[in-house]
C-alpha cells in the first residue's frame, strides 16, 4: 500500500512516498482503509523529533483520519466493515498518513449521514481539544468573555463555534488583519489582529475591551511568549487553558500575574489524557452530530494528495494556512 514516512527526522523533505505491506488488525483493533487524513502541528514535531511521544524512525506519521471499516480484529463489537469512520491516533508506528492503519476500536467512531470524509478527518485532534477544553476544562458559558488566540488555526475556528454556541463574548486573535477578519465570520463578537498589537499591545486591548476586567477564559494554542501574556489578560477567577506550545520556546511565568486574581491555569494533552482513561468517543459524536446537523461550519483550506505531504507540512511551517489542512488518501472524501 502507499504510505508517507519518515526514515529520519528532520524538515518537510524527509516525508517519503513509500511502499509498504497493509497492516493486519490484531485484537481490539480495525483496519481502515483511509479516505483524508488531517494534517497537525503535532505531526510536524514527529517529523521534526521534537514530540513527546516520537518514537524513532520509521515511523508514518498523522493522528487522525476518515475512511472505511475493512476488517475488525478480535473482540471487536460496535463497529463493522463497510462502515464510514472517523478515526484518532494511529499508533507510533502506523499513522494515517497511508491508504490503511490499524486503530484501537476505542479510538474509531462512525459517521453519521452529511459529514464527508475530509470534513471528519478535521475533528479528531484540533476540534476535540477545542471541544474539550472550553466545554469540560473551562466550562464556558454564556456570561463568559472568551479570548482565542490563533483563532484562524484548526483549533482556533473550532473553538470559536463551541464558545459562541455557548453563547459567550469571543474575542478572537490572530496574526494579521485577513485572518482575524476570517476567524470573525465564525462567530467571534470582537476581532484582533495581534500583528498591529505586538507584545504588551495586546494585553492592553483585551483589558480595554473587557473594561478592565479580563477574560474568565483564556483559550491558548500559542504558548512561549504569549502564555505569560495570557495570565494578564484574564479577569478575577478566570481559567487559562494552556494546549500547545507551537512557539518552541520557554514560557516566563510571573505568579503575581494569576494568584491575585485566583485565576485558574489547566493544562490539556489529548494523548495523556487517553493514556489515563478518557474515551474520546462520546465526544466526537456530539461533534459529528453538531457537523451533521450545520451547527459547526470544519472549513478545510487546502486539500493535499497523500504523496504530496511534503507540501502539506511547508504550508503548515509557513502559517499560511487558515482552518485546516488535509491529505487526500483515497476516493469517496
Amino acid at each position: 500500500m502507499r504510505a508517507v514516512r519518515i526514515d529520519s527526522f528532520g524538515g518537510p523533505e524527509v516525508l517519503v512516498p513509500v511502499d509498504v505491506p497493509e497492516p493486519v488488525p490484531g485484537p481490539g483493533e480495525v483496519l481502515v482503509r483511509i479516505g483524508a487524513a488531517g494534517v497537525n502541528r503535532a505531526d510536524a514535531l514527529l517529523r521534526a523529533g521534537r514530540y513527546h511521544r516520537a518514537g524513532r524512525p520509521p515511523l508514518i506519521p498523522g493522528a487522525e483520519a476518515a475512511g472505511v471499516v475493512v476488517e475488525v480484529g478480535e473482540g471487536v463489537t460496535g463497529v463493522a466493515p463497510g462502515q464510514r469512520v472517523m478515526a484518532l491516533d494511529g499508533g507510533k508506528s502506523s499513522g494515517f498518513y497511508a491508504e490503511s492503519a490499524t486503530v484501537p476500536a476505542a479510538n474509531v467512531v462512525a459517521l453519521p449521514d452529511g459529514v464527508g470524509l475530509t470534513q471528519a478527518a478535521a475533528l479528531p485532534i484540533a476540534w476535540l481539544s477545542a471541544w474539550y477544553c472550553l466545554r469540560h476544562l473551562a466550562r464556558v458559558t454564556k456570561d463568559d468573555t472568551v479570548v482565542v488566540k490563533a483563532a484562524a488555526s484548526g483549533v482556533g475556528t473550532a473553538a470559536v463555534q463551541i464558545a459562541a454556541e455557548a453563547g459567550a463574548t469571543i474575542i478572537a486573535l490572530a496574526g494579521s488583519a485577513e485572518k482575524a477578519a476570517w476567524a470573525g465570520e465564525f462567530g467571534a463578537d470582537v476581532t484582533l489582529d495581534t500583528s498591529a498589537h505586538p507584545d504588551e499591545a495586546e494585553v492592553e486591548e483585551v483589558l480595554r475591551l473587557t473594561d478592565g476586567r479580563g477574560a474568565d477564559v483564556v483559550l491558548d494554542t500559542v504558548g512561549g511568549a504569549a502564555f505569560g501574556r495570557s495570565l494578564r489578560e484574564v479577569g478575577y477567577g478566570g481559567r487559562v487553558v494552556a494546549l500547545a506550545n507551537v512557539a518552541l520556546e520557554p514560557s516566563t511565568v510571573d505568579t503575581r500575574d494569576f494568584y491575585p486574581k485566583n485565576a485558574s491555569i489547566l493544562g490539556f494533552q489529548l494523548t495523556n489524557l487517553q493514556i489515563h482513561g478518557y474515551d474520546p468517543r462520546p465526544d466526537l459524536r456530539e461533534l459529528a452530530e453538531r457537523v451533521a446537523a450545520g451547527v459547526y461550519r470544519v472549513p478545510i483550506e487546502t486539500v493535499v494528495p497523500l504523496e504530496e505531504a511534503r507540501a502539506a507540512h511547508e504550508r503548515l511551517e509557513r502559517r499560511d494556512n487558515r482552518g485546516k489542512i488535509v491529505l487526500s488518501v483515497g476516493s469517496g472524501t
